[in-house]
């Protein structure tokens, strides 16, 4: 399994699914390998590659070489150097009389390693693409970076022997770029463990209203929605306050819009949480916000119905599987602020309906969304899949119309 993130390294959601997927894989009893990296900083001069046995999972974790370069910076320049020496780590694999029997690439940012270890030791190669660079920019991609990272992805689609996706709307995604020459795509549901999330009672309200966001703070993920609704519920229910957590590239800006809408005060952006206070913060908050414009999955949703805190979500995406409009959440149309004001207030006016679809979101993990039977299917997509006959990769097809649904 090669991922570009991996515990310590824990960027999004991504890093999470990985260690998760690996982990319950490995407690099935499958010998697990992980090529990860190491934390931002080191230098393959003078840090070389770990090799430990972490939950029964073996993670191989490479540093930076060459150090210079910085993703921020340098992606495409970074993201090669990553994948060389991954390629290293994994070729030293194979000198000590070591080889896989599949190769499971995660995002297209491992692909050059996943593609040449693949070829190297002559076995499947499985890719599950988490996203698309189409997708985060609604279906355009006009900068010549943003088609440098579709052309890498389509190169991973290509090569996939088998590709699983984390929700059908991704699966009809990936079908509408990279196809129609791509291998079976299996739908397979990000999970969660439930034990990793100790119930902790839901505080009772003794002060103002308080909404909670969780996730990374760009574009897509519609932070200004919330912003621009927030103005409109305080109007209904005043003092309602929002917190954002998370990091991203558009922090100033998010503080730009609270000031515009004139709530800056009314919204308190916290950065990063760690465990106890991100349990802290969902057993306080009235409701959990998702007001995802670009939703592959959304496993924040999973964490807020595990920790017992109502949902309130666009139905972007894997959103729309996630959460069940009426049934586990309330759901809205991407983008639509009344909506999504609407949702908030009808919460706050009824919490002992939002509490009853809180339980009700509770009882699908377990059917739905649990880990084990999740690494099952998986290891069906590995017994499934062939190493089929390589042909020739032609120029990849550059979206020149929004995705269906955008």
């Amino acid at each position: 399994m090669i991922s570009w993130e991996y515990p310590p390294v824990v960027v999004g959601g991504l890093g999470r699914h990985v260690h998760s997927l690996a982990c319950h894989l490995a407690q099935a009893g499958h010998e697990v390998v992980v090529l990860a990296r190491q934390p931002t900083g080191t230098d393959a001069s003078t840090h070389p590659s770990t090799d430990t046995m972490v939950e029964r999972v073996r993670v191989i974790a490479v540093a930076e070489d060459p150090a210079h370069l910085t993703f921020t910076e340098d992606l495409m320049a970074w993201t090669l150097a990553m994948g060389h020496a991954m390629v290293r780590a994994g070729l030293a694999l194979g000198r000590t009389g070591w080889s896989p029997d599949v190769v499971h690439a995660h995002d297209w940012l491992v692909a050059h390693p996943a593609i040449a270890l693949a070829e190297h030791f002559g076995v499947p190669l499985i890719a599950t693409l988490h996203a698309t660079e189409a997708g985060r920019h609604s279906g355009w991609i006009s900068e010549r970076l943003n088609r440098q990272v579709h052309s890498v992805e389509w190169w991973l689609a290509r090569s996939a022997d088998s590709i699983i996706t984390c929700s059908a709307a991704m699966r009809a995604e990936v079908a509408e770029l990279f196809g129609p020459k791509l291998g079976p795509i299996t739908v397979l549901h990000n999970g969660i463990d439930l034990d990793h999330w100790p119930s902790k009672p839901r505080a009772e309200r003794t002060d103002d209203p308080l909404l909670l966001f969780l996730g990374r703070l760009e574009w897509e993920k519609g932070i200004q929605d919330a912003i621009a609704a927030l103005a409109r519920v305080r109007r209904t229910h005043p003092g309602t306050r929002l917190v954002v957590a998370g990091e991203g590239s558009k922090l100033a800006w998010l503080q730009e819009e609270a000031r515009r809408h004139r709530v800056l005060r009314a919204v308190t952006f916290t950065g990063h949480l760690n465990g106890a206070q991100l349990l802290s913060q969902l057993a306080r908050a009235d409701a959990v916000v998702l007001p995802s414009r670009y939703e592959p999955f959304g496993i924040v949703a999973l964490e807020a119905a595990a920790a017992g805190a109502p949902l309130v979500a666009s139905s972007a995406g894997g959103l729309g599987e996630a959460v069940l409009d009426g049934v586990t959440g309330l759901s809205f149309t991407p983008g639509d602020v009344a909506g999504l004001t609407a949702a908030v207030q009808a919460v706050l006016d009824d919490p002992r309906a939002a509490n009853a679809r809180a339980a009700q979101a509770k009882v699908r993990l377990s059917i739905d969304f649990d880990w084990s039977k999740i690494a099952a299917a998986t290891a069906d997509v590995y017994a499934r899949a062939h190493r089929g006959q390589r042909s020739a990769l032609e120029r990849p097809a550059v979206p020149q119309r929004p995705l269906p649904g955008r």
